[in-house]
């Protein structure tokens, strides 16, 4: 792809978002479209939206779940930009129609005290660097379609990262953890959606510890020139599968001690 295919994908991503009207696969329009390029059209998405005002506050990781890489055919997570419009407080109502197909997902939060990248980042380095950690929800929504009609190609993974990683927003709890105080890797959470039990799991689902999901991200930041800055949220991967959340949706996701944080979505 071109610089110029950058910008028109993002244009069309942005359009998307605005009107929400999912567009088509970016990855039937541009067949040849890479990894690179699929960050290259994060990128002129971010940029565009930064020189709108925006403010980016961190970093996502997602597809840290070995069961979701399998689901398609990859071998590494992805990354995305957080934005100071993406987050909520716990307790929230989302506006109805602020998005298109919105889903939820557990995560544990990580704050950075400071900055962090480089490829020969180690796990103790991430710890030196988290300020706390804290249980989070993160909300997914999709701006391109799930597949396409014609066709019935699902997206792929540069669909994915194109669409900023699938995020639209970001939910922190009020418990605030020293991270050498706590086990993430046994740190578990119960989600529910009205009321119901949806999903459980352990931080163990993240790369089997959250630490070396943090770690793949600031050690990925050295290719393209970025770095984990002083402040930025890191939500780490979820350890459970997306939860949908049509209109009227209540969600409360319990992580014992480690704290609660929860979520409404507005009836239409």
């Amino acid at each position: 792809m071109t610089p110029d295919q950058h910008k028109d994908a993002a244009q069309l991503l942005l359009q998307a978002e605005e009107t929400g009207h999912q567009c088509g696969l970016l990855s039937l329009a541009y067949p040849d479209m890479t990894l690179d390029d699929a960050y290259a059209v994060q990128q002129a998405l971010v940029m565009q939206k930064l020189s709108n005002g925006r403010r980016k506050i961190g970093w996502k990781i997602g597809l840290t779940s070995r069961a979701m890489q399998q689901a398609l055919n990859i071998t590494t997570p992805d990354s995305g930009v957080l934005l100071d419009d993406m987050a909520f407080p716990s307790g929230a109502t989302v506006p109805a129609g602020r998005f298109i197909q919105p889903r939820v997902e557990a995560e544990i939060a990580f704050v950075m005290k400071s900055p962090l990248s480089g490829a020969d980042c180690t796990a103790a380095d991430i710890i030196a660097a988290t300020d706390y950690v804290t249980p989070a929800l993160e909300i997914l929504d999709t701006r391109i379609l799930r597949s396409d009609p014609e066709t019935g190609k699902s997206r792929i993974i540069t669909d994915t990262i194109s669409d900023n990683a699938a995020n639209a927003g970001l939910v922190t709890g009020a418990d605030r953890h020293p991270i050498q105080a706590q086990d993430l890797r046994r740190t578990g959470v119960i989600l529910k959606r009205n009321g119901e039990v949806e999903e459980t799991g352990l931080g163990a689902g993240v790369l089997d510890d959250p630490v070396t999901s943090v770690l793949w991200l600031a050690r990925r930041m050295a290719d393209y020139g970025q770095q984990i800055e002083p402040g930025d949220i890191v939500l780490s991967g979820s350890f459970v599968r997306p939860v949908e959340c049509p209109p009227g949706t209540y969600i409360h996701a319990d992580f014992g001690p480690f704290g609660s944080v929860e979520i409404s979505f507005a009836q239409g």
